[in-house]
Formats: C-alpha cells, structure tokens, sequence
C-alpha cells in the first residue's frame, strides 16, 4: 500500500523540519507499505526548502513552491502530484508517533475505508499552554464534544490535521471547496453526501501543538465559529442545534451582570453553575493531565473557546462579511 503523505506550510519551516524528523522515525513493514511526501508552500516568505534537503536522503519527498491560495487549495495542488493509493493530511504543526502508518495500514486491512482521520493529543514535549489548549479542543466538556470522535455527540467526519482519502475520492469529488477554516468540515461533508465509507481509526493518532497562546487561541475559535454559519449557508441541512451551545454560553455568559442587578438570588445561582462547571473541567483536566499547573489553565483555555467560538458564530449570524 503507498500512502502520499502532503504537507501545506505557511511560515513555518522549523515546524516542518519536526514534522518530517517523525515521519523519518516511522516503523513500519516496508514488505507491505512505502511512501512519499509531498511538501507545498503556500506563498511563503520564510520557505522550507533548506529543511526539505535535510531530508531528501532519508525520505522520498518532494517540494513545491507556489503563490499564496490558502490551505485548502494548496492540498489541490499536491493532490494532483500525489502517486499514492491514499492521500494523508497532515498539519505542518504536527508530529507523527512512530507506528502511525503500520496503524493506519492495519485498520485499513480489516475494516477498508475511502476516507478516515485519526485523534489528536499532547506530546509531553509541549508547552504547558499548548497541552491546556489541547484538553480544551478535545474534551467532551468544551467543543470537543461535537468534533467527532468515537465519544462525540455526532457522527465522526475527518480533521484536516489528520486525515485521509483514497485516490477514489480525489478522482470522484475532486479536492476542497474552500481553501480555509472549515475547508475540512465541508470536504467531509461532500465525501460523506457521494456515498464512500467515511470512520474513525484511533490508533492513528497525532501530536498537534495548536496554538501557542491564548491570544491566538482565541482568534483561531472565533474564526471556527464564523465558520460554522458559512458551512450552514452551503450546506442548510447540516444544522445541529449543538452547534449553537458556545454561543448560548456567551449569551448566558454576558447575562449574568444584568440578571445579578435585577435579582440577586439567580445572579448568585447562575455564578454558581458557572463555577461549578469550571470546577468539573478543572478536576476532569487534573485526573487526565496529574498537573495542578494545567488544569487551572484547562479552565481558562475551555472558557476563552466557548467565548471566542460563540462571539465568532453570533457575529457571522447578524454581520456577515467577506473573508
């Protein structure tokens, strides 16, 4: 089985550089498995093509410069250069565990699928900021709980950070629709309409360092719930009222102030539910994390998401704008 492993960089070249030392460290029976990398610079200004030679001895991988399209589009770009039997997707701020593609090969052989995506998690090499953020997007607390995974309240469609498709799928449906946020989601989506064998394979999981603050945390979620509404605006059907729980939230969120001066009884209840679902994500966090440290920063980083995530979707509701 060939697998094409693509890789669309922005700026990034330190992250491609680890990125590609863990797919240079993978295990697998080369008997039965062999693959290529395709690396496709959007634009860059600060280029990997140095980091890309590093490698060029130990790995079979290719590069490609072109103007700056986004994401989505530059996955296209690497799709038709791609001689894989699978393509796999891979954020350039991701890292590879040792036995990733033996995984995916294996599911692969007992339950065949044309599209899939693998979890993602903390390496215990991130920061302590990048490990409270990732509690935050994969908990089913938070927005975690709609993402898809084999606990999730919806059906389990593909990540781009993580995510793979047969030659089938390509040839089929072509390539993305959008080039960024949400490019994955609407992807899937499509895949999902045409009829292909769409699941989940958990061992196939990846480190996925996300943002490195909070404040880029935030404009990354804010944009995530525009998004949700321009995929609503192109797909109608996909409406889910789970969807709209961040921005209850804000709503709830911002209410208590006004409620607290018209009757302190329910402004008093209503901290008080708020404090105690923060202290069940804190104490959730620390039984998974075993860090006091994290898990205060776990609460921060669930409520920055859920604002940030809400505040987005309202403001694409009632002023939509071009992006």
């Amino acid at each position: 089985m060939f697998f094409s492993l693509i890789v669309s960089v922005y700026n990034r070249p330190d992250e491609v550089r680890e990125l590609l030392k863990s797919i240079e460290k993978q295990i697998f029976d080369r008997q039965k498995i062999s693959f290529e990398v395709l690396v496709v610079e959007d634009g860059s200004t600060l280029k990997a093509e140095e980091v890309i030679k590093d490698f060029a001895q130990n790995l079979n991988i290719r590069y490609f410069f072109k103007e700056n399209t986004g994401q989505g589009f530059s996955r296209n770009y690497a799709f038709k250069y791609a001689r894989g039997d699978y393509f796999i997707i891979l954020d350039s701020d991701c890292l590879l565990p040792p036995n990733y593609l033996q995984n995916i090969y294996n599911h692969l052989q007992h339950t065949p699928l044309d599209a899939f995506g693998g979890p993602d998690t903390a390496h215990e090499s991130f920061t302590d900021t990048q490990k409270a953020i990732n509690y935050a997007i994969t908990s089913l607390f938070s927005t975690g709980g709609v993402r898809g995974n084999k606990y999730s309240v919806e059906k389990f469609r593909p990540r781009s950070f993580n995510m793979g498709i047969s030659r089938k799928v390509w040839e089929t449906i072509g390539g993305f629709a959008l080039t960024r946020m949400g490019e994955d989601i609407e992807f899937s989506i499509r895949i999902e309409k045409a009829g292909f064998r769409i699941g989940l394979i958990p061992d196939a999981f990846v480190y996925h360092k996300r943002r490195k603050n909070f404040k880029e945390f935030y404009k990354q979620l804010h944009s995530f719930g525009r998004t949700r509404i321009d995929l609503w605006r192109l797909h109608p059907d996909e409406f889910k009222f789970v969807h709209c729980l961040p921005a209850l939230f804000v709503l709830f969120l911002f209410s208590i102030p006004f409620v607290f001066l018209l009757n302190t009884r329910v402004g008093i209840l209503m901290i008080s539910a708020l404090g105690l679902y923060l202290g069940l994500i804190f104490i959730d966090a620390l039984f998974k994390t075993k860090n006091l440290k994290i898990s205060a920063m776990a609460s921060w980083a669930v409520l920055v998401q859920l604002t940030a995530y809400g505040i987005g979707f309202l403001t694409e509701i009632f002023q939509p704008t071009k992006r």
